[in-house]
């Protein structure tokens, strides 16, 4: 058997404070193993929504880093998030995507596992096992901590990984963005239809940053904005940018947010001129909105990512993304669509329409950025251009905060959030323990 491979220190390889990052970073299999066993066995992951597993034995199958997860609800209607494998030989023991279970079977030896993770059916357990085998010693693996935040469910292996408040920090105002009605009622999203899944030879990390900030890549859509499929008939998206001010937000727990300010008193709505029905319910929601969060209401969520792979779109199309790795060169991309619980139903259809057309793998935006996800990943491969680091060197030296927007905001174009996600990364990648990690 071979030694481990020493972990390589990053300090050498992403220096924030100068703006630059080695490509390394991006191409290494020993740099992706050992974000497995640094990052991703250690951070909060987001696994799925509660609508997704409705009624006792509901199940999701969902994934943590390279592992891959049962989500799902036990008798009592308890959540679990529990690790897909036999205690026995390892073998899948769901090999659904979605559905209801009295027990998970594994199809190996037969082994079988209750909705709550416990052990309850081993094969010739008198003549094999003699009657000795301690069922209670091998149970299904749960994880070691679990949160449900306003519906989303999110879950750690790592026993000493902070709370999931502390982890999130300020980005909760975002992701409630991402998850409330938008009226502003907690918690009032659902997950709309199934999971679209594909897989993307580029680098899980170049989705991440892209989504946690980056507006300066509007000229890969610009044929997207020519063809004009928003609801509105003008651009891409449904055109409810007017009287608002575009900012990034970064956070020292590596997160980053590209939320809007609305500065005018004009109902900040989607526009869907074509769909009476949408846009009724849309300005009732507003109306409430700004009842119910006053000044608050002003600040809208639009793309952010929490660390390290969960990446939202908060307006339209409301949607999660996860950049689940494969290896350093591939990606499956999974995307979620949301919408609200209570939502009439006419309304519902047409989001679902409007988000196919946009994101997704068939969607037009998502293939620009695959394009140049792909391109860049293959592009740091070569040996001369591993020798030339990446700039991150935008608006540097213009990063402030203040009392309005929570996390230090940016106007603007820069690249405030992206130097600010490597930081938390390379400082992951490198300590022995969170106590050497500090959010000041």
């Amino acid at each position: 058997m071979s030694a481990p491979t020493p972990r390589r220190a990053m300090k050498s390889l992403v220096d924030p404070e100068q703006g630059v990052i080695s490509r390394d970073i991006f191409v290494s299999d020993a740099i992706y193993e050992q974000e497995q066993e640094q990052i991703f066995a250690r951070v909060w992951l987001f696994v799925g929504h509660e609508s997704q597993i409705p009624n006792p034995g509901d199940f999701f199958v969902s994934g943590m880093g390279e592992e891959s997860v049962i989500l799902t609800r036990d008798r009592e209607h308890a959540i679990h998030v529990f690790l897909n494998t036999c205690r026995h030989r390892g073998m899948k023991v769901c090999r659904y995507d979605e559905g209801n279970a009295n027990v998970f079977t594994c199809p190996y030896h037969g082994w079988s596992f209750a909705t709550d993770g416990q052990l309850v059916g081993v094969p010739y357990y008198r003549e094999a096992y003699h009657s000795k085998l301690d069922k209670s010693q091998w149970g299904l693996i749960e994880v070691a901590q679990m949160t449900n935040y306003h519906g989303a469910i999110w879950a750690t292996w790592d026993p000493q990984a902070p709370s999931f408040d502390d982890y999130m920090g300020d980005m909760r105002v975002y992701l409630d963005e991402l998850l409330n009605s938008r009226d502003g009622s907690e918690g009032g999203a659902e997950v709309l239809g199934g999971v679209q899944k594909w897989l993307v030879p580029c680098n899980w990390k170049f989705a991440a940053e892209n989504f946690t900030g980056d507006g300066y890549h509007n000229i890969s859509h610009r044929s997207v904005d020519l063809a004009a499929i928003g609801p509105s008939g003008k651009g891409r998206r449904d055109n409810e940018r007017h009287g608002a001010r575009r900012i990034n937000v970064a956070f020292p727990q590596g997160h980053g947010a590209h939320p809007t300010y609305q500065l005018e008193d004009i109902p900040f709505m989607p526009v869907f001129q074509q769909y009476p029905v949408v846009m009724a319910y849309f300005k009732e929601a507003y109306e409430v909105r700004q009842r119910r969060l006053g000044e608050r209401a002003r600040l809208h969520g639009h793309t952010g990512t929490v660390f390290p792979n969960m990446s939202m779109l908060s307006r339209q199309p409301r949607s999660i993304a996860v950049w689940h790795p494969r290896n350093a060169a591939q990606t499956e991309m999974w995307r979620w669509y949301l919408v609200d619980r209570e939502a009439p139903q006419e309304v519902k259809d047409v989001l679902r329409h409007y988000y196919m057309r946009y994101s997704g793998p068939g969607g037009m935006t998502e293939q620009d950025d695959m394009e140049n996800w792909n391109y860049a990943t293959s592009a740091s491969r070569g040996i001369i251009a591993r020798r030339h680091p990446y700039n991150y060197q935008m608006a540097m030296g213009a990063e402030n905060a203040n009392d309005v927007i929570p996390g230090l905001c940016t106007d603007g174009y820069n690249e405030q959030n992206q130097r600010q996600m490597y930081k938390r990364w390379a400082e992951l990648m490198d300590a022995a323990s969170w106590e050497e990690i500090s959010d000041a």
